[in-house]
């Protein structure tokens, strides 16, 4: 015996699906946390380390701590906001990455426009704290702030968002300087560069983890540029990095010290090579992840010269 099914339920269920109740307010914010990428603070380390080397220094020593909490405050801030527009300019292509398939913004649980206005609320409070320092930071901020809105659309039409990543992050060094010193030296642009070659190779054992989903799904980045000949291009790209961080020393004068944390720096880079000769993804993101002890060695390098002068 059949039983007897109401015409009204199948409407129900239908107006249920396409009016789904709202999201509990903890779920809710539990996926702005991971839209932020809050669960993953590598980011935030690898945009930290640099913008500290250039607060150190610049200063010759310890920064002023109000300047030091505005910048590691900005840094969360604009890391956070550039993880937000990131995942808003790649919505096209994070469901068909293993990787990156389960992002909010991939999986529908946060809406584009959710996700820009949380962009713009980072991007204002961030702002709001560099309106604390001089005139020169300030101009400097309107150029890091195209940099973070524009870097995602780059691996639509360049195989080299990596570099301009590096640009990005590094755009915290000239910021840094001009904070403490009111302008921007040669040697603050020398770090830039340092940086830029850096992150182009830490991003780049980033890469090599979706860059088969990136090939299918029409992506471009270095590590598809550099092809089979990628462990060569990156040893150029750190080699370069490591020559650039010595004319730094050898022109600070920052002594002993100082290049024992770059030489412990360059030690870890080699065992990266090590970490991902298989070409694996877990093998290159662990090479990636790498880098967080790269940035700290680095510092305690320049931390420790400059107090023992």
């Amino acid at each position: 015996m059949s039983a007897k099914v109401s015409p009204a339920l199948p409407l129900a269920l239908m107006s249920h699906m396409n009016n789904p109740s709202p999201q509990p307010l903890r779920q809710r914010i539990r996926n702005y946390w991971l839209l932020l990428r809050g669960d993953r603070p590598i980011g935030v380390l690898l945009l930290l380390w640099p913008t500290w080397w250039a607060l150190w220094l610049a200063a010759e020593g310890t920064p002023p701590w109000h300047l030091l909490a505005i910048f590691t405050a900005g840094v969360w801030l604009t890391r956070s906001a550039g993880c937000v527009i990131n995942d808003y300019a790649d919505r096209w292509l994070d469901g068909q990455v293993q990787r990156t398939r389960e992002r909010p913004l991939a999986t529908g649980a946060v809406s584009g426009r959710e996700a820009l206005l949380v962009f713009a609320v980072l991007m204002t409070v961030a702002f709001a704290l560099v309106l604390l320092t001089n005139r020169l930071t300030v101009l400097l901020s309107v150029v890091g702030v195209f940099l973070a809105a524009s870097y995602p659309y780059l691996k639509r039409h360049t195989y080299l968002p990596q570099v301009y990543l590096g640009v990005a992050f590094g755009w915290s060094i000239p910021m840094a300087y001009a904070a403490v010193t009111g302008s921007v030296p040669a040697v603050a642009w020398l770090l830039f560069m340092a940086n830029i070659l850096w992150a182009t190779g830490y991003d780049t054992w980033y890469a090599m983890v979706d860059r088969d989903d990136d090939l299918r799904a029409g992506a471009k980045s270095t590590a598809i540029l550099f092809g089979s000949a990628d462990l060569f291009a990156q040893a150029v790209i750190f080699s370069g990095f490591l020559l650039s961080m010595v004319l730094l020393g050898q022109r600070l004068a920052l002594g002993a010290t100082y290049f024992a944390g770059l030489a412990v720096a360059a030690a870890l880079l080699a065992w990266q090579f090590r970490i991902a000769r298989t070409r694996q993804r877990d093998a290159c993101f662990r090479a990636f992840l790498h880098n967080a002890w790269v940035g700290l060695s680095v510092f305690a390098g320049i931390a420790l010269a400059l107090a023992l002068r």
